[in-house]
C-alpha cells in the first residue's frame, strides 16, 4: 500500500517537475521571439518596386518587413517612395538597417544622385524638380557631416533660381493689388474713397518696381548669349598675284 502510495507520488512530482520545465522552456521561448520581434521592429530597409524607392520598416515579428508609413506628417513626406526615373539604386538595396540615420544616409545617395543634374540646369522644369529633391533631402537629419556640405551646395544653386521666382510672384501680386484696388475704387461701395486715396499713394510707386521686377526676372536674369566663334581667315584666291612685289626701276 505504501508503495503505491510512494509510486504516485513519485509520478505526480515527475508529472509537475516537467510541467514547470516546459513552462520554464516555453516562457524563454516566447521571451526570445519577443526580444527578436522587438529588434526586427526596428530595422529598416529600402527596396525598389515598381520603379519607386519604397522604405521598408520590420514587422513586430521574428523576421519580415513591409512598407513604412509613418503616423507624422513630416515623416510621412521624408520617407514616402521615391520616383527613380529609370535609375537604379542597387547600392542601398537589400541591406537592413539599425538605426534611422543609416537609412537617411543610405536615402540621401539617391537623392543625391537625381538633384545634382537638375540642380545645375537653366530650365525651369528641372529646377522645380530639383528643388523638390533638395525639400527631400531637407527632412532627412541623420546625414554626415559630407552629406550636409553637399545638400548646402545644392541649396546654393537654387538660392538664385528661388530668389528669381519669389521677385517674379512678388510682382504678380503687387500687379493684381493695384488691379482690386481699382475695381473697389470704380465701384460704389462704403470704401471707394480710400481705395482712391491708396490707389494715388501707391500706384505710380507699384508701376515702376513692377516694371523693375520684370526687367529682373525677364532680362537681367537670362543667360548671357554666347557670342559665336571668330570665322576663320580667308583664304587667299588662287588667281591672286602671289610673286613678291618688283623692285622700283
Amino acid at each position: 500500500m505504501a508503495s503505491r502510495s510512494t509510486s504516485f507520488g513519485t509520478r505526480l512530482f515527475r508529472a509537475f517537475r516537467n510541467l514547470v520545465v516546459l513552462a520554464l522552456v516555453l516562457g524563454l521561448g516566447g521571451a526570445a521571439a519577443y526580444a527578436l520581434s522587438l529588434v526586427n521592429s526596428r530595422t529598416y530597409g529600402l527596396d525598389v518596386r515598381e520603379g519607386l524607392l519604397v522604405v521598408l520598416k520590420g514587422r513586430m515579428l521574428p523576421w519580415g518587413s513591409e512598407p513604412w508609413q509613418p503616423v507624422e506628417p513630416d515623416l510621412l513626406d521624408a520617407y514616402a517612395p521615391l520616383e527613380l526615373e529609370g535609375n537604379t539604386a542597387l547600392a542601398v538595396t537589400g541591406k537592413r538597417f539599425d538605426e534611422r540615420d543609416e537609412l537617411d544616409r543610405a536615402m540621401y545617395t539617391v537623392i543625391e544622385m537625381l538633384a545634382k543634374p537638375r540642380v545645375s540646369s537653366d530650365l525651369a522644369k528641372d529646377l522645380e524638380q530639383g528643388l523638390y529633391y533638395v525639400r527631400r533631402a531637407e527632412r532627412l537629419h541623420g546625414l554626415t557631416e559630407e552629406q550636409k556640405h553637399s545638400l548646402t551646395r545644392m541649396q546654393s544653386e537654387l538660392a538664385f533660381f528661388l530668389a528669381r521666382s519669389r521677385l517674379d510672384d512678388a510682382r504678380k501680386q503687387l500687379e493684381e493689388a493695384v488691379s482690386q484696388l481699382k475695381r473697389a475704387a470704380d465701384s460704389e461701395t462704403k470704401h471707394q474713397r480710400e481705395a482712391n486715396q491708396m490707389l494715388l499713394a501707391v500706384e505710380p510707386q507699384v508701376k515702376a518696381l513692377s516694371d523693375s521686377l520684370r526687367a529682373a526676372v525677364h532680362q537681367i536674369s537670362q543667360p548671357a548669349p554666347v557670342a559665336p566663334p571668330p570665322a576663320p581667315p580667308a583664304a587667299p584666291s588662287l588667281g591672286a598675284d602671289l610673286s613678291p612685289a618688283s623692285s622700283p626701276q
